[in-house]
């Protein structure tokens, strides 16, 4: 189980599926919220999906005792692999301990979380990946950390909304929102850090974002500057936004649902920490603390989810942060990946030559 939010749930696949492939003679049920739930595309053999509506039918103590009632006696379960360990799960928990299920459940590390937003303590707490992962070993489940991305062995999806990409053009998520606003660089300082990017004739720019209010301010931006899409003026799926991103060459990001969402094409991340910082467990799986963008500051992090106000009242954490770093970082970071990708392919396709010719030497 893990109820929520979209990016703990993001975080919780590549722990999953290679847990299901290493595990085949087991049925796992993957109980979730319901748009957490459609991200799970490709997903193996032996794993399905349910999701519920908490304010539906399953509000409160009444409405989980109910939903767990039905999970037991329609899949019959043996184990409980809580992901999340708050209120609503544990009430979960406690109806399958009374069927006789076993239960292991996440370490949320109460004290090192204290330790490190009081500043008492420097050491950072256990990556969550790694915690899910210790929740399978506690089940006896082997648990290998083999997760590549969502379409291993397979073609990336292909979506209606997303463009072929030209030969030498550079694409480039921005995600400047967070579920949290405290840890979201300033608007006006991101359209800087847009407004730069956009001035190179090969860069293509595609803007996330969701409610109405993040609709809005990036349409404005985009409608300024040439080669800038909003694709929250697009109505998409999770399809959409993997087969978009598998053919970005970055991700730009604030600490957030995106940030894993990357992660499971196999996409860079750069991430712009504030009040949070890697420390706190939360960093993409396979995305890297050198790519990303942070100050050292005496003050962070002050808070592991990044919803607590700034002591200072001016999140400087984030203001101090200039846009034209981040453009240098951005194009320094895209421009590397161009030019080893074409090495790459350069290396392939000589190779093939070699190949080919040896083939006709042969016949």
């Amino acid at each position: 189980m893990r109820l929520s939010v979209l990016g703990n749930v993001a975080m919780a696949i590549p722990v999953l599926y290679p847990v299901c492939k290493a595990n085949p003679d087991t049925r796992f049920i993957m109980l979730t919220k319901r748009w957490p739930a459609s991200m799970f595309h490709d997903r193996p053999a032996n794993l399905k999906v349910v999701d519920f509506d908490v304010k539906e039918n399953h509000r409160g103590l009444i409405g989980l005792l109910k939903l767990a009632a039905q999970l037991h006696k329609l899949y019959d379960i043996d184990a409980v692999a809580d992901l999340h360990n708050v209120s609503g799960t544990k009430i979960i928990d406690a109806y399958m301990r009374l069927k006789g299920a076993q239960i292991a459940k996440l370490d949320r590390e109460k004290a090192k979380r204290k330790a490190l937003v009081t500043h008492r303590s420097t050491e950072p707490i256990t990556p969550i990946h790694q915690r899910y992962r210790n929740v399978f070993t506690q089940l006896g489940f082997e648990a290998p950390d083999t997760f590549t991305h969502l379409y291993e062995g397979r073609d990336w999806p292909d979506s209606p909304i997303v463009l072929d990409k030209e030969p030498g053009q550079r694409w480039i998520a921005i995600s400047p929102f967070s579920s949290h606003r405290q840890k979201a660089y300033p608007l006006e300082l991101m359209e800087q850090v847009i407004a730069e990017l956009s001035k190179r004739e090969n860069y293509w720019i595609f803007l996330m974002g969701g409610g109405k209010a993040e609709k809005i301010a990036l349409r404005g931006i985009a409608r300024k500057y040439k080669g800038v899409t909003s694709m929250a003026e697009v109505k998409h799926r999770f399809i959409d936004e993997y087969a978009l991103f598998a053919k970005c060459d970055l991700m730009l990001t604030m600490e957030s649902a995106n940030m894993h969402l990357a992660s499971l094409v196999d996409l860079q991340a750069m991430t712009i920490w504030g009040p949070t910082s890697p420390a706190c467990g939360y960093l993409g799986y396979n995305q890297v603390v050198e790519d990303d963008i942070q100050l050292d500051m005496d003050c962070r992090p002050c808070s592991i989810t990044g919803d607590k106000t700034c002591k200072y009242g001016d999140y400087r954490c984030l203001r101090n942060i200039k846009p034209e770093d981040i453009v240098k970082h951005v194009v320094e970071a895209v421009e590397h990946n161009a030019e080893h990708k074409t090495k790459a392919t350069k290396l392939a396709i000589s190779r093939q030559q070699e190949q080919d010719s040896h083939n006709s030497k042969e016949e």
